[in-house]
């Protein structure tokens, strides 16, 4: 069965289900934000969402950042027909980023719940885009074999955490903590204490 992201899934897992709540996206936002501006020293302008769904993190960043300039990309056809003109949103698989490059690098770049469901080969497609678009700080919410998982299981890869490590120090992101990595742009000024050694 192949998996559909359209309304039923939405209402199933963010609407009727809940998972996290608006008070755990908010948490979640205000933690990427204040990793984002401590570490560029100044506030957060341009954020980049890929695998934004719905977009739900527009609008608690626009509350904490009203002049901030959102942008958004998924692979649901339901989300960006209902949601793309007014949230700005648009549509792309993951894959594609391989060679999409839809801005200058950004601020802050969010891929959160997408990459434990992808395969291993558009994961690799894509993942290089996602260090070549990042300015600032990523957040990258993702869950490996080592978790509890809650939720949507269907398609889930269950990768072990040192995967992603591997594949993310690979590309140049240097670890924060709480799903935030720092760009390689950023990486070779942080301090000693800043990122695991």
């Amino acid at each position: 069965m192949t998996k559909r992201y359209d309304r039923n899934y939405f209402d199933r897992w963010y609407r009727r289900g809940g998972i996290g709540g608006k008070q755990r996206l908010a948490r979640k936002v205000a933690v990427a934000v204040a990793t984002a501006e401590y570490h560029l020293e100044r506030p957060l302008r341009t954020v980049l969402d890929i695998g934004c769904g719905e977009g739900a993190w527009r609008a608690p960043l626009l509350k904490l950042r009203p002049k901030a300039s959102y942008l958004g990309f998924d692979s649901s056809e339901y989300a960006i027909t209902r949601y793309g003109r007014r949230r700005n949103l648009r549509f792309a698989q993951f894959g594609d980023f391989a060679q999409l490059r839809p801005c200058a690098p950004v601020d802050l770049l969010i891929c959160s719940d997408v990459m434990h469901y992808l395969d291993t080969r558009e994961l690799a497609r894509g993942l290089p885009g996602l260090a070549e678009l990042c300015g600032g700080v990523a957040f990258l919410e993702i869950f490996a074999r080592e978790d509890e998982t809650e939720g949507d299981n269907h398609d889930y890869q269950p990768r072990p955490a040192s995967f992603y490590r591997r594949h993310f120090a690979a590309l140049g992101f240097k670890p924060l903590g709480s799903h935030c990595w720092l760009s390689p742009t950023l990486a070779e000024g942080a301090t000693a204490l800043e990122v695991p050694g």
